[in-house]
């Protein structure tokens, strides 16, 4: 499986998509903040962030009907908003979980979604809570058919992993994929480093699909260029390469796609 991010100025038919892939694209970000010049936060109360003009439900639909292969979810959180960082700020699990359930089934029913990718980065509450709002929003939205799937996003950070893995622990059966950004990593990342720490980050996620990943500009991790196709194939060989998870297509298209095209002929070749 191939998880490509995209956030503005890129088409969904800009991106190479093999058949042979499972391909899912992630729209960047949804964030339960207004959509002001000084954004607040709204108490799960989802707003859309991402190019709505190049990537809209139309074209959700259409590259849905082109490719049978290809499903389409919305990231929630991110790293900011305006010109500040998004935090996650729930009043309450109550309030968070019954807004957060109404205006994102608004939201992925309009654009014909398939899941949602949780990408909190900062936290104005603590991990239980955290766990909390969004292990019930997962399990409200599965049970009502709106999404089928979830993924998560955490990173190296001890803040983050205590939220993320505090979550894992209460609701780790419901999360379909731990799309970890191994690409917060010191960009002087090795090969026999990267496998380490995906040792180590399957491990704090035990039995979760953990996905490989990269970052297009090659700023941090284990790039392309370094030997992470080396890597992809170490794990393939031990049955471990779940999937690879790429940020950001709006960086690659500058690149031509070179490396989605190579990571989807990697996942595609049986061997």
């Amino acid at each position: 499986m191939q998880l490509q991010k995209l956030k503005h100025n890129v088409r969904f038919t800009d991106v190479p998509i093999n058949p042979n892939v499972e391909f899912h694209f992630i729209l960047s970000f949804g964030i339960d903040y207004t959509t002001s010049s000084s954004p607040s936060p709204t108490d799960g109360k989802f707003n859309i962030f991402w190019d709505s003009n190049n990537l809209s439900p139309s074209q959700v639909s259409s590259i849905k009907s082109d490719h049978s292969n290809v499903k389409v979810a919305l990231s929630l959180g991110g790293d900011s908003v305006g010109n500040g960082y998004a935090y996650f700020n729930p009043s309450s699990v109550d309030s968070w979980v019954s807004n957060a359930v109404s205006s994102l089934t608004d939201i992925i029913q309009k654009y014909n979604l398939d899941g949602i990718d949780i990408d909190y980065e900062h936290f104005s509450a603590d991990p239980d809570t955290f766990a909390e709002c969004i292990g019930q929003l997962i399990k409200t939205l599965k049970k009502t058919g709106v999404i089928s799937f979830a993924s998560i996003a955490p990173f190296d950070d001890d803040q983050v992993q205590s939220h993320y893995l505090a979550l894992w622990r209460s609701y780790g059966h419901l999360i379909d994929y731990v799309n970890f950004r191994f690409y917060a990593y010191d960009p002087g990342t090795t090969v026999s480093q990267f496998v380490k720490y995906f040792e180590e980050q399957s491990s704090n996620y035990e039995g979760g699909k953990v996905l490989a990943s990269f970052i297009s500009d090659g700023s941090g991790g284990l790039s392309p260029d370094n030997g992470f196709f080396t890597a992809c194939n170490q794990l393939k060989s031990q049955q471990q390469l779940y999937g690879i998870f790429i940020w950001s297509a709006d960086d690659s298209k500058a690149e031509g796609f070179r490396y989605e095209k190579q990571s989807q002929a990697l996942l595609a070749n049986p061997h």
